[in-house]
């Protein structure tokens, strides 16, 4: 594989994580889901995007890394992309029936850094039924097929979005603005740039496919992701080899939006 990724390659990756997501939408009434080991719900639709995905990955980008939520892959740190796949990001309310919910692929570029995205959120939308978010490395976003631009000002948080166990910890005595929960970390991510009235995002302890297809549709509109004590967040070893979560919560959206939030919403003691 060369150093750059072919314009055909991205457009038929763009068609398996869509296709993907509207077959995981065909399939949504009828699955049933189990637990693993960690306690996480899983789902067999889950397992076959995995599955799909990673062959597409192997069989195009054989110099590629890939790291999946349900498969472990070889990981070599001199590789110039890798693949960071969730299969279902959202997999909880998914197997309730919800609509809040996506198949994500974040590229991070040799450096580790998220570059490009093709997300696939076929419930789920901008006042119509279906998301479809790419974004190829050194180019333009495009929400389902169009140039996307942002709306209204992003830097004082009046709306922000959060996941469900962040009302134990943080604490929001100090802020007076709405949130939105809708249990899938990508959609979260995705809301400041995608929704006009939401400016930030709190994001509780995850992993990387959790978060790196957002985090890179953020970087292209000057927002970004930064741990609640003001550490940057990187896709290091631990993270991209070891699969682990960060322990730390993540605070996200503009630099000014960030800080506000860090006095606004502290961690609790």
């Amino acid at each position: 594989m060369e150093g750059h990724l072919r314009e055909r390659q991205l457009d038929d990756l763009a068609a398996v994580v869509r296709d993907c997501g509207l077959w995981a939408r065909t399939m949504q009434a009828t699955i049933d889901r189990s637990y693993k080991s960690d306690g996480t719900p899983v789902t067999e639709v889950d397992l076959e995007i995995s599955r799909r995905v990673i062959a597409y990955l192997t069989e195009h980008f054989p110099q590629a890394n890939i790291v999946s939520e349900e498969n472990p892959t070889p990981f070599d740190p001199e590789a110039p992309w890798t693949f960071v796949i969730d299969p279902i990001d959202g997999t909880d309310v998914y197997s309730q029936g919800m609509p809040c919910w996506a198949v994500a692929l974040g590229i991070l570029d040799q450096d580790h850094e998220p570059v490009g995205a093709m997300i696939s959120a076929p419930r789920w939308g901008l006042g119509e039924e279906e998301l479809f978010v790419r974004l190829d490395p050194g180019k333009r976003l495009l929400v389902n097929g169009k140039e996307f631009s942002p709306q209204n000002e992003k830097d004082v948080p009046e709306q922000i979005t959060m996941g469900s166990s962040g009302q134990r910890l943080f604490d929001f005595s100090a802020f007076d603005g709405k949130i939105r929960i809708f249990g899938s970390a990508i959609l979260h991510l995705l809301a400041p740039v995608l929704y006009p009235y939401v400016q930030g995002s709190i994001v509780i302890s995850c992993y990387a496919w959790d978060v790196a297809a957002a985090h890179a549709v953020m970087r292209t509109l000057s927002m970004d992701l930064e741990y609640v004590d003001g550490e940057p967040f990187v896709y290091d070893e631990p993270l991209l080899v070891g699969r682990q979560s960060f322990k730390k919560s993540l605070y996200g959206g503009t630099a000014a939006c960030i800080k506000a939030l860090r006095r606004l919403i502290p961690p609790r003691p």
